[in-house]
């Protein structure tokens, strides 16, 4: 990758595509947090999801790309390998990191991504992170520490297990990273299309090594199914690989702060779980702190992070 110059306000020429990029971002991180709700509801396999969700969403692209004339070739999976890969390990080693340690360690973990995305997004992409903003980064991942750690009483840990934790989070930047970079060699959609396939094929000789079971789901795991397809991924995935070429990389990457505010909103509605004071404080600094960050991404721009203190500022 080479360094480019870039404003942490603007990626692209065109004014719009900034305002609707964050709205995009944002109601792709407000779909994926329903994943986890819709996950207790499928009798299946963290690896046989992975291959019948990610393989169908991979097959009704096709489909709507044929439709919509959008070019299908090897170049398309070529450009959008590395985005499969990670995307399918992060699925492979989030989901062996719960089986070790606690919930709570292993999405406590994946909530650093942000630290990781924003020292690349400055290293690589030229993206500068201003004071208030990285202020504001900082709120939002402390209130989504303690929503995730006031949500949580599994007190099942080891190392083994968050180690797997922090390799699913590498993971987990290096698909958004990629997105950024399929930037001008496929669009969106055919990266989209691209990752569920790669996703699909890593997890189904996962699933096969483990034991699970990969046959056809029921009909009623089918309806489950079509409805993450149609949030997690239609939504999620469609939109925020839309919007990582209209928004700077780290902004996208610190919405995903969102996800288990979202979850946990989601599971007081239809699951009938709790919600304590603590995490209800904590949901309100995430979400204005998220407010905060895109308001500052579309009014002036105040003082940025030099360069010299970017390795602090970017971790917030």
């Amino acid at each position: 990758m080479t360094a480019t110059s870039t404003s942490s306000t603007v990626v692209d020429d065109d004014p719009r595509d900034l305002p609707l990029g964050l709205g995009g971002a944002a109601l792709a991180v407000t779909a994926w947090s329903t994943g986890t709700i819709l996950a207790k509801w499928l009798d299946m396999g963290a690896m046989a999801i992975g291959v019948y969700r990610f393989g169908t969403f991979f097959l009704l692209l096709l489909l709507w790309m044929r439709l919509r004339r959008v070019p299908i070739s090897l170049h398309m999976l070529r450009a959008s390998a590395w985005g499969g890969v990670a995307l399918g390990l992060d699925i492979v080693f989030f989901f062996s990191a719960v089986k070790e340690t606690s919930i709570v360690n292993a999405t406590v973990i994946g909530s650093l991504q942000p630290i990781l995305v924003g020292v690349i997004a400055w290293r690589f992409f030229g993206e500068r992170i201003r004071r208030v903003d990285a202020a504001w980064a900082l709120v939002a991942l402390v209130g989504a520490f303690v929503v995730v750690r006031s949500g949580t009483n599994d007190e099942v840990t080891s190392w083994q297990g968050d180690l797997l934790a922090l390799c699913a989070m590498f993971a987990w930047s290096g698909y958004f990273i990629a997105s950024r970079r399929a930037k001008g060699v496929v669009s969106p959609q055919q990266f989209t299309a691209g990752t569920s396939f790669w996703t699909a094929l890593i997890c189904l000789p996962v699933g096969l090594a483990v034991g699970q079971d990969m046959s056809l789901p029921s009909a009623e795991n089918w309806f489950w199914l079509g409805v993450m397809i149609a949030t997690s991924g239609v939504i999620g995935h469609t939109l925020m690989n839309w919007s990582l070429q209209r928004i700077p990389l780290w902004v996208g990457s610190t919405f995903t702060l969102f996800i288990p505010v979202g979850s946990a909103l989601l599971a007081w509605l239809f699951l009938d779980e709790t919600v304590s004071i603590p995490q209800a404080l904590a949901m309100a600094a995430v979400i204005g702190a998220l407010a905060m960050i895109v308001r500052g991404q579309t009014g002036p721009a105040p003082d940025e992070v030099p360069p010299a203190a970017s390795g602090t500022a970017n971790a917030t």
